[in-house]
């Protein structure tokens, strides 16, 4: 829990050991802690180097008040950390004003490989500041459905927005409705639209990851962009696709393997019947829905006649306005 603090492990150990007491001897300390002498000694000294210890006057050792020493150290690495983001800042702009006139081979990088597609993609989310934007298709070949996004968390935690367009094909992808509540339960704003002309994702205006077409047996490939008038396009498309595209609520895709198939003809529509309509508006097929929910192809199209009955409307259009007017989703 320290070692953001930079204490080792066994500094660590060793002062929490004298924490609880009033004083210890390193023999004692080494006894308690199940370290060697050696390496006791040798973290005291870094610990009363840091001022966290301190000896006694019988040769023992006894930890100094965590309050005044430890509040020390954490001024001391907040004030380190403020120092770094204005060298931060001011590095960016060198290497803004360096990247001016650099070459078109140094401005786009191919990248080769799944684990280099994967570690670039990492890195790409890693460096946003402020937002991270996805177009995210199917197939998937280096980033499947399942693979764990940690990162994801981490930098929504540090205030990053993650804002994702999905082409409706790929909700039908095997795990992606599940993946999908879970990035929206976290926050995640996420819209669907017809069809992407690529996959991308996007570090603020600075980064840019964009998947090679793969064909059958061959080596999956990426461009990573840094800052550029070809970075800028794929800004603005983005922007432009995502105004456009249908937003997602987790209240509709949330808990899809429950089963409501039994539901009874009602005045109102049921919790089945809202996720029929929101995977529908969503752009998925009858067939895709129903494997969805787990339900028969025969079943979502009688909900279906039912909800039309109930709406007065005739046309699956005229449903999707109506219940849109009616709060049905």
């Amino acid at each position: 829990m320290l070692g953001a603090l930079g204490l080792s492990t066994d500094e660590e150990s060793v002062y929490r050991r004298l924490v609880g007491r009033t004083a210890a001897s390193s023999a004692h300390l080494a006894d308690t802690t199940r370290l060697p002498e050696a390496t006791v000694r040798a973290a005291l000294s870094q610990l009363m180097a840091d001022g966290l210890v301190k000896r006694t006057t019988d040769g023992e050792f006894s930890a100094a008040p965590p309050a005044v020493a430890l509040g020390a150290l954490i001024s001391e690495r907040r004030d380190g950390l403020h120092t770094a983001e204005l060298a931060l800042v001011t590095l960016a702009e060198e290497h803004r004003v360096a990247t001016a006139g650099r070459s078109i081979s140094e401005l786009i990088e191919v990248v080769t490989g799944v684990d280099g597609i994967r570690h670039r993609f990492a890195q790409v989310q890693h460096a946003a500041r402020t937002q991270v934007r996805n177009f995210v298709t199917a197939p998937f070949v280096a980033v499947p459905p399942g693979t764990t996004n940690t990162l994801e968390t981490v930098m929504m935690d540090r205030g990053v927005e993650y804002r994702v367009v999905l082409e409706r094909a790929a909700l039908a992808e095997p795990g992606m409705i599940a993946e999908t509540v879970a990035s929206l339960r976290k926050g995640v704003q996420v819209r669907v639209v017809e069809s992407l002309p690529i996959k991308l994702v996007l570090a603020d205006a600075e980064l840019g990851l964009v998947p090679l077409t793969v064909e059958s047996g061959g080596e999956p490939g990426a461009v990573l962009l840094h800052r550029s008038g070809l970075l800028s396009a794929m800004d603005a498309l983005f922007e432009i696709v995502w105004r456009h595209a249908h937003p997602l609520d987790v209240s509709a895709l949330a808990g899809l393997t429950d089963d409501d198939a039994t539901a009874v003809d009602a005045g109102a529509p049921t919790e089945l019947d809202r996720k029929i309509l929101a995977l529908l508006l969503a752009g998925l097929t009858d067939q895709v829905v129903a494997n969805q929910l787990d339900i028969s192809l025969r079943t979502l199209q009688r909900r279906l006649r039912h909800l039309m009955d109930l709406a007065g409307v005739r046309t699956r259009m005229e449903l999707g306005w109506y219940a849109a007017q009616h709060d049905w989703r």
